[in-house]
């Protein structure tokens, strides 16, 4: 399989790309500084900031993931533009688009978010609004782009796999403890995993232990 990452140096995309990889998949990735792409992965170069054609770099992708943040530089509104720019250019063509999305979103009680409670971390909130307002640009879309959207748990950390993990809906879900947590490892392969099995399309999934 053909895919293409975006953000492929950041944290989660970085891990994201080596379990491609690991899976023997054809990988390219999409950075602002080749530079930085140091282990001979295919690599090509796009500022998300510029008015660039982004679809002349996804170009022979049979799946496109895209991880992106605005927290480094404060610019959280280039989260739900790049969703808007990423489902335009896709469509029409037989790529999927799968999104690297926030837990904020995931809802506490029947229309009530995790972002939105009371105990939510103030360092994230911007970050978990602007990865909802991409969930609301996925679900608005009128593209024809297929789209899944993957939350992971309250708590993404680093580690090697755990094992089984579990994947659920809108609803923030949590273990036996209580805890809603995730290795970034974990969430990887799930990622991978549903760029293999299309299982979930146009639709948002949740992904913790």
């Amino acid at each position: 399989m053909n895919i293409t990452i975006l953000g492929a140096t950041g944290w989660i995309g970085g891990h994201i790309m080596s379990q491609a990889k690991e899976n023997g998949h054809n990988v390219t990735a999409v950075v602002r500084d080749a530079g930085k792409v140091t282990d001979g992965t295919a690599v090509k170069e796009f500022d998300l900031h510029s008015q660039s054609d982004i679809a002349e770099v996804l170009v022979g992708a049979d799946v496109v993931i895209a991880s992106v943040g605005g927290r480094a530089a404060g610019n959280h509104e280039i989260v739900s533009r790049t969703a808007e720019r990423l489902l335009a250019a896709l469509s029409g063509t037989n790529t999927r688009l799968l999104w690297v999305g926030g837990a904020g979103s995931l809802e506490v009680s029947p229309g009530v978010t995790l972002v939105s409670s009371p105990d939510f971390p103030a360092e994230y909130k911007d970050e978990a609004l602007a990865q909802g307002e991409a969930l609301k640009v996925f679900r608005s879309t009128s593209t024809a782009t297929p789209w899944t959207f993957v939350s992971p748990a309250a708590v993404i950390y680093p580690g090697k796999s755990e094992g089984a993990y579990r994947i659920g809906g809108d609803a923030f879900f949590t273990n036996e403890q209580g805890e809603s947590k995730i290795s970034v490892t974990d969430y990887a392969i799930a990622m991978l995993d549903e760029a293999q099995n299309t299982a979930h399309v146009n639709q948002r999934i949740s992904v913790a232990y």
